[in-house]
């Protein structure tokens, strides 16, 4: 559920072809050939700074799609389930009421319907801040500013801060006081004990999407210009190889 931009819907085959389009197509991940000393080859990978945030997020391709994005987020980063959003979108636009996705977007029942089809228990839960912490599990939960509503994932809850995998805007944290602000105080959550979900996770907490700029040193390597980076952005070797340089 998410704001409209006066875009109107195209038909379901315009809407899944392109969607196909979109989401097969990789990020924008490269890969890089850099030399050391004695002519040491290392290929690393490379990804842009729009791409940084999305790292654990399947970004929306559509303003009417962050609820497909979101469950997709919850299912593939969370729960290891392979899952994009073309996959969720499909399934919950053919069994759903068109004309009210249309309009405002899918809603928690269509994703409780399309876990189910996929054999995952869920449901909603009214509770506060400190309730949503203790069930120690990720959830969708539904933010409000001003008139824009929209699904984001719940990643983590610690230290006065809030962790959020927004569809649109990527990984971010907010102060509790700020999410108690937009949240309406529903939270949907998968309850499948035999697939234990990842919260809280360390390595989110820590990633920045700041550029390091004004670092005081001169940036001589890939490698130097993402050593200040926390380690989930940082830029390691994939392959290490002896290749003579030409």
């Amino acid at each position: 559920m998410t704001r409209r931009r006066g875009l109107a819907l195209p038909g379901l085959a315009a809407t899944l072809a392109a969607a196909g389009a979109l989401i097969a197509a990789p990020t924008a991940d490269a890969q890089a050939l850099l030399r050391g000393e004695g002519g040491a080859a290392y290929v690393v990978g490379v990804t842009s700074w729009v791409d940084m945030p999305f790292r654990t997020i399947v970004r929306q391709q559509y303003d009417y799609s962050c609820g497909s994005a979101a469950l997709a987020t919850l299912l593939h980063y969370h729960y290891g389930r392979a899952t994009t959003e073309q996959d969720v979108f499909t399934a919950m636009y053919a069994v759903g009421d068109r004309e009210k996705i249309q309009r405002v977007g899918f809603s928690l029942l269509d994703m409780k319907r399309y876990l189910t089809s996929i054999g995952l228990q869920s449901d909603g839960y009214r509770l506060n801040l400190q309730g949503l912490a203790r069930m120690d599990t990720p959830a969708i939960v539904l933010i409000q500013v001003g008139s824009y509503k929209h699904f984001v994932v719940l990643k983590g809850v610690r230290d006065g801060w809030v962790l959020l995998g927004d569809p649109a805007l990527g990984l971010h944290q907010i102060p509790e006081a700020e999410f108690m602000s937009m949240w309406n105080g529903i939270a949907f959550a998968i309850h499948d004990r035999e697939q234990p979900a990842r919260f809280n996770i360390a390595a989110e907490w820590e990633a920045k999407t700041t550029a390091p700029l004004g670092a005081g040193y001169e940036v001589v390597s890939i490698d130097a210009l993402t050593r200040e980076l926390a380690p989930l952005y940082q830029i390691t070797p994939l392959i290490v190889s002896s290749v003579p340089q030409p």
